[in-house]
């Protein structure tokens, strides 16, 4: 597993090369990542004890397992990130003078646009044009280009450099 995920997110890297596309990407993906959040806070799934899980949550925590098993230490980074995310995604659902409806298409939408603009940058397509499965590694390719910023996880990113040739256009 941990082999295939380094691979994929190769492929990420390899589709993110240009500054200005990755410094879009941490505005466009976590407003993507956001509204996701509102869109699937008010699903309910089921009850553990007293506590209501919904697709949010359910999501979230499957996402952040793999994300535990490839780095904790980017998997401790994306928990409180994504823990400050639902949180504000509660409180947008519980407003009810805000549409979350609105504040869905919104984040969604604005996020998007800014992605496309980056990947203009980069002159290359998204590459979750080529592998769907590449809008996962968006939040752990930020999070490990903030470490690698840090000089922390250094041997994560030559792992990742020595497979980016495969994908290079």
């Amino acid at each position: 597993m941990r082999i295939w995920f380094i691979d994929q997110l190769a492929m990420y890297a390899a589709y993110h090369r240009d500054r200005r596309n990755k410094i879009t990407h941490f505005i466009g993906v976590p407003l993507i990542i956001f509204s996701l959040f509102i869109i699937t806070w008010d699903v309910y799934l089921f009850d553990i004890g007293n506590t209501p899980v919904n697709l949010a949550l359910l999501l979230t925590t499957i996402l952040l397992m793999l994300y535990w098993y490839i780095s904790p230490t980017i998997g401790l980074l994306l928990t409180i990130d994504f823990g400050i995310g639902l949180w504000l995604a509660s409180l947008v659902v519980a407003n009810e003078s805000i549409s979350a409806f609105y504040a869905f298409l919104i984040s969604f939408i604005v996020g998007w646009i800014i992605q496309f603009v980056g990947h203009g940058y980069e002159g290359r397509k998204p590459a979750l044009f080529d592998n769907l499965l590449q809008i996962f590694m968006a939040p752990f390719f930020l999070a490990a280009e903030v470490m690698f910023h840090y000089n922390v996880l250094g041997y994560l990113r030559e792992e990742i450099e020595a497979q980016t040739h495969k994908y290079e256009k």
